[in-house]
């Protein structure tokens, strides 16, 4: 997937959101990122190219801080689905993001995302589909 001369917001740096903003950024994206912890910057790396904005991404001033109706993609990374379900409606609803992926926690609450038009990455699915796989392959001697 190409991330040149795309402008990407991600809200929350904790390990999840740092990863995937160092990614963007070493990809060639422009990344902001906003988390509500100044010590969760310390989780990019020295070569990332973006920049962060201490604040709490539910928050309009903190999206417009980070011109986040000017993105290209939105990510909602944050370890709380409530938070990620409101940055997710506003970005899509009121700043117009065209594309907004958030994660989510509890399989129940994916129906409501989508339901915003939002992707969602369900980390419980997923790590329980690795660990079902896993379960499936013969024992390592």
């Amino acid at each position: 997937m190409r991330f040149e001369s795309q402008y990407i917001v991600v809200v929350g740096c904790g390990r999840l959101g740092a990863y995937l903003a160092n990614r963007l950024s070493e990809a060639g994206s422009s990344v902001v990122v906003i988390d509500v912890s100044p010590d969760a910057f310390r989780n990019l790396s020295v070569g990332f190219s973006g920049f962060h904005i201490e604040g709490d991404g539910t928050e309009l001033g903190v999206l417009a801080q980070a011109k986040a109706e000017q993105a290209d993609l939105l990510l909602a990374t944050t370890r709380r689905d409530n938070v990620n379900l409101m940055v997710a409606q506003l970005a899509k609803s009121v700043l117009g993001v065209p594309r907004v992926i958030a994660r989510v926690f509890d399989p129940q609450r994916e129906e409501s995302y989508r339901g915003l038009g939002v992707d969602t990455i369900c980390s419980t699915i997923v790590a329980g589909q690795a660990f079902w796989e896993r379960l499936s392959e013969a024992p390592k001697s």
